[in-house]
């Protein structure tokens, strides 16, 4: 594409955006109307004076929130973040605007309520619109900016990966810039290697490219100090992807105190928090009868206590006691320390995965909660205390995290403690206690730590459900 070319699109692009800002605040107004129409309230000069404060409020509030910045790339939520953010500062404006006059007693405050209620429903509706639009544009070729990727290691070549895995964001890379470019041999990507990192900045003067992604390690600070200060004027517009791989940590997010930019290994699970205390009074609840009876039959079974507590690892490595109703003979942990000094096969068995399948410790009735997996239903009592989830990684004793998660040659263990165990998982409804390979049983906390959300959760509790009734691989 030809740079003039390229101009008159970014040119059009921009106007569009600018006609968008204007249509949305038009929208916003014209939509006030329409409902005192349809509520047949009588127009008076109130609504004439809050149609201009509201397009004037508007057309500010929208443009402080960036609604009309490229959203290439972004997810649908984030853009209906923002536009929620930016209606309630309008919805406060407008607020302040009735207080400060004294003139709510001339609107209607079923119209108001409703009108804030749903305008940024229509807002976002609207701008979804745009989007599609703008998607069946990109899909001819048209409107399609052009990117190049400083860096053609692994975090480079991730970057053109994504770019690729989103074709309706409209970004095409064009190719790679990087010093090594004999060692690089074939890259994982269908993309040329463009020149050394010296050569961008003559590139970048010759052809007409939208983005610059440098994909350079930590420890690159020279190159990329050089590629901010040679190549910022140049029409390309420069973003630093961070290098956090290196960390393996997904779920890493950028913070503030203050002045100073901090990055949070301490990911924000409060939706999942949420979920776990609404899920678990419920579970709590539902089942107390026949909780109950489960501890009145483990009394009648066996002597001893009816809840066993043991010392588990939660969130940032502390201790907890996790509870579940007891399935084995008093002094099962002194038994334990007989049985495999007497026999070297349950030794090695205990070694490898820290179960045994036919253990005789276990009672009659332990039996049968384990195989319904009912002997883990006081833990939900956990999970209101806010020592573990519902969903997550296997709950697991320090000896284990330090020996096998820390031992495992990667992240795993910070991995692990980045969040709280969970009563169920990925662990129960695949293989559950028939996984016999360590190895693998730390593979599958890593993978949830990082891919869990909300619908994984969801399908994980309705797999588990299946395993309950089933009792497959639980002993």
């Amino acid at each position: 594409m030809s740079p003039a070319l390229s101009w008159n699109l970014r040119q059009r692009t921009s106007s569009i955006y600018k006609l968008l800002h204007i249509l949305d605040c038009l929208l916003v107004c014209g939509y006030l109307s329409l409902l005192v129409d349809w509520h047949q309230v009588p127009w008076s000069q109130y609504y004439t004076w809050l149609e201009a404060v509201v397009f004037v409020a508007s057309f500010i509030s929208f443009h402080y929130f960036q609604l009309y910045r490229s959203w290439r790339g972004w997810k649908l939520y984030l853009e209906f973040f923002v536009i929620l953010k930016a209606w309630a500062a309008v919805v406060g404006i407008l607020l302040f605007y009735f207080f400060i006059c004294k003139v709510s007693e001339g609107y209607s405050r079923a119209i108001f309520i409703v009108w804030s209620l749903t305008t940024p429903l229509l807002l976002f509706l609207s701008h979804l619109a745009v989007r599609q639009l703008l998607r069946h544009y990109r899909a001819q070729g048209k409107n399609i900016r052009h990117a190049v990727v400083i860096g053609a290691g692994e975090l480079g070549v991730r970057m053109a990966q994504q770019t690729e895995a989103i074709p309706w964001a409209g970004i095409e890379v064009l190719g790679f810039f990087d010093d090594k470019l004999e060692q690089k041999g074939h890259l994982a990507v269908n993309k040329p290697l463009l020149g050394r990192i010296r050569d961008l900045r003559e590139y970048l003067m010759v052809n007409d490219i939208d983005y610059v992604y440098i994909a350079l390690p930590m420890r690159a600070e020279r190159k990329i100090f050089w590629i901010l200060r040679e190549c910022r004027d140049l029409g390309a517009q420069l973003y630093l992807v961070p290098d956090l791989y290196i960390f393996g940590l997904h779920h890493a997010e950028i913070q503030s105190i203050g002045e100073m930019l901090v990055l949070s290994f301490n990911p924000d699970h409060s939706w999942k928090r949420s979920f776990d205390i609404v899920f678990s009074l419920l579970i709590l609840i539902l089942t107390a009868p026949l909780m109950f009876l489960i501890m009145l039959l483990i009394k009648l079974d066996s002597r001893g206590p009816v809840i066993y507590r043991h010392r588990r690892i939660t969130a940032t490595g502390r201790e907890f006691e996790c509870l579940k109703f007891r399935t084995m003979v008093v002094d099962a942990d002194k038994k334990l320390h007989e049985l495999l000094e007497r026999d070297s096969a349950l030794a090695e068995e205990w070694r490898s995965t820290f179960k045994l399948k036919h253990d005789p410790r276990v009672t009659r009735m332990g039996r049968f909660l384990r195989r319904s997996s009912l002997d883990e239903f006081p833990q939900f009592i956990n999970v209101l205390k806010g020592e573990m989830s519902v969903v997550g990684a296997r709950p697991i004793v320090g000896r284990e995290l330090e020996e096998y998660y820390k031992g495992s040659g990667g992240p795993s263990a910070g991995r692990y403690v980045s969040m709280k165990p969970g009563i169920t998982g990925l662990w129960q409804v695949s293989k559950r206690s028939d996984t016999e390979n360590y190895q693998e049983r730390i593979e599958l906390d890593d993978w949830y730590v990082l891919n869990h959300s909300l619908v994984g959760d969801l399908k994980i509790i309705l797999k588990t459900v299946g395993c309950m009734i089933s009792g497959k691989g639980a002993y």
